[in-house]
């Protein structure tokens, strides 16, 4: 059985969205934002767990607490056993190591003042790690991704958005992570190149042992490649499990919601498919009851009342609501 790589759990991040004086003169009582509210997963060696969401739903939050660039109010993130929330800079560095990063914008993440080899070796230069040969390392790792060392001198915005992606996972890989957290991994890049970059990913995967967080709000990228699912919404997960059973049989109305809206290559199908109603409700004022029973088709009076706790329909699989679909 896979090892436990990452354990995070009733994680809550908070982003203060007043000062306490304006606070105070319009008596506001909580001047904070919930990012993220009450987060619970496992991730295994060597699985992919996607989080799923619409925009603004806090899956990038989650990601950046994970790695440290975003602070925790209340929980925990265990990795590898250890406890990151709280730690120093000096002491998270360390496990920074073994957990890489790639962002949302391939290009835009690169700094375009650097040759894609500086981008390469720059890591090691952060953390402190002398190489022997940093050529042959640089070139190792542009092979690992399926580049030659003709791309040493190049700039960013020489790059194609599929070539400038591979550099950033060359990037990431950097420092032999045991976790990448992938942060809309094919944003940007059109059909042919993003099944390109998912089978990279999955090869390197099954070479190297990699475990993935990848963040998305393209449930057809997550479909094939990933283990396990969390839908997101305002910042809670609102259904966890594999992602067989979940394609196979949501059991929240936005879970629903969002695989109805995946495009169909049936056109009965496309003319019978609709998007989600009404809008995503502002943090700064959180629906009271189920926060989806705005736009959820299946809402009765207690949702609108009483907020649903996670009750697990069967082992691995639970869901926020009050009335699961069958």
């Amino acid at each position: 059985m896979s090892d436990r790589l990452l354990e995070i759990e009733h994680l809550r991040v908070r982003y203060r969205r007043m000062g306490l004086v304006r606070a105070l003169l319009t008596g506001v009582r909580d001047p904070w934002l919930d990012a993220v509210l009450d987060v619970s997963l496992t991730l295994d060696s060597s699985q992919t767990y996607g989080l799923v969401g619409e925009s603004g739903a806090g899956k990038t939050t989650l990601g950046r607490a994970v790695i440290g660039l975003s602070d925790t109010h209340s929980g925990s993130i265990r990795f590898q056993g250890q406890e990151l929330t709280g730690l120093p800079e000096s002491a998270y560095k360390p496990h920074r190591r073994e957990i890489g990063m790639m962002f949302q914008d391939p290009v835009a993440s690169l700094s375009p003042r650097l040759t894609v080899r500086s981008l390469i070796i720059e890591p090691f230069h952060i953390h402190e790690v002398k190489l022997d040969d940093p050529d042959a390392r640089a070139g190792e790792l542009l092979g690992l991704v399926g580049l030659g060392p003709e791309f040493f001198g190049r700039y960013p915005h020489e790059l194609s958005g599929g070539q400038a992606r591979r550099v950033g996972v060359a990037r990431a890989l950097a420092l032999e992570p045991r976790l990448i957290i992938a942060d809309e991994p094919t944003a940007g890049l059109d059909v042919s190149v993003q099944g390109e970059i998912l089978n990279l990913m999955a090869e390197l995967q099954e070479r190297l042992g990699l475990a993935y967080l990848i963040i998305t709000h393209n449930l057809p990228v997550v479909r094939h490649v990933s283990d396990r699912l969390a839908i997101m919404y305002l910042g809670r997960f609102v259904e966890q499990g594999s992602s067989e059973r979940i394609f196979a049989r949501p059991a929240h109305p936005y879970t629903k919601a969002l695989l109805d809206g995946i495009p169909q290559p049936d056109p009965d199908r496309r003319r019978t498919t609709v998007s989600i109603e009404g809008e995503v409700p502002s943090l700064e004022s959180r629906p009271q009851g189920c926060e989806f029973h705005t736009r959820c088709p299946y809402a009765q009076a207690r949702c609108r009342e009483e907020a649903p706790g996670a009750s697990e329909l069967e082992p691995g699989h639970s869901v926020r609501c009050h009335f699961p679909l069958g």
